[in-house]
């Protein structure tokens, strides 16, 4: 069959306005963007998250022991921050002290982003049980996830006491913090007594502390090769709920986009 170029090119003509028009009635694709810092997508909410920092104030924080949070810990450019101005002799800011949530938590999701001055060192807290009669301070009642300038500070030389690393017990599978000054992320789980510390997107420490409400003779043995047993902690690690603590040890430091779901 023969057609003539007159027709050919109408029927040309005729597809192309057909695809032109059926593209321009599709709806465009929107990929969903994330939330701003210190706020919850209505996804977040609809999966039961709540933020325990809203990026303007330390409401719903305390200093260990009760007291009212130190003045060196502010609010800075959307973060928590602890300005680590120190006396002579001291490990911790004059006026700051480790910061606690109100709430106490047992089966939980954690998540928040840090980042910490050159050769700083600060920790992540948790199952604390804040008895100051009993511990003179957070970390000797619940275990830590280390938050640290691995690159300079004199604790990146040690195993367990690196970035991420459950502080003393066990140390990252693989090394995924950044450099000093840059923002980290952190997911950690506490569920049934397994716990997950995951740092930048990679879990990175994995262990089962706690089996009916009891500990599992592999945590009880990691407590008795770390430096607990040798400090008036005599109860470390061994509590199945309790607060969580962004520790103060003499560093500057930031946290931000600290947001928490319960199981």
């Amino acid at each position: 069959m023969v057609y003539n170029r007159t027709f050919l090119l109408t029927v040309l003509s005729v597809a192309a306005f057909s695809f032109l028009s059926s593209c321009g009635n599709e709806t465009p694709k929107t990929e969903a963007k994330p939330p701003a810092d210190n706020e919850l997508s209505e996804q977040e909410k609809a999966d039961g998250w709540k933020l325990l920092f809203d990026g303007k104030s330390l409401a719903g924080w305390h200093k260990y022991g009760g007291a009212p949070v130190g003045k060196m810990w502010m609010v800075d450019d959307g973060a928590i921050h602890l300005e680590a101005k120190r006396a002579e002799g001291e490990w911790q800011a004059s006026d700051g002290g480790d910061i606690l949530t109100n709430d106490d938590y047992e089966n939980f999701e954690l998540r928040l982003d840090w980042k910490i001055d050159t050769c700083g060192n600060s920790g992540i807290i948790y199952h604390i049980v804040e008895d100051t009669a009993k511990y003179g301070y957070p970390w000797m009642t619940g275990p830590e996830m280390q938050v640290l300038d691995n690159a300079c500070h004199p604790d990146g030389k040690l195993v367990k006491h690196r970035a991420g690393d459950l502080y003393d017990l066990i140390e990252c599978s693989t090394v995924t913090v950044k450099p000093a000054l840059e923002w980290n992320s952190v997911r950690l789980v506490s569920r049934s007594g397994m716990v997950e510390h995951w740092l930048n997107g990679t879990k990175v420490v994995e262990i089962q502390m706690l089996e009916n409400g009891k500990p599992t003779q592999q945590w009880l043995d990691l407590i008795k090769g770390s430096k607990f047993p040798g400090l008036p902690a005599p109860d470390f690690g061994l509590a199945t709920k309790g607060k969580i603590s962004l520790q103060d040890h003499g560093n500057k430091v930031w946290y931000k986009n600290i947001k928490i779901r319960t199981y």
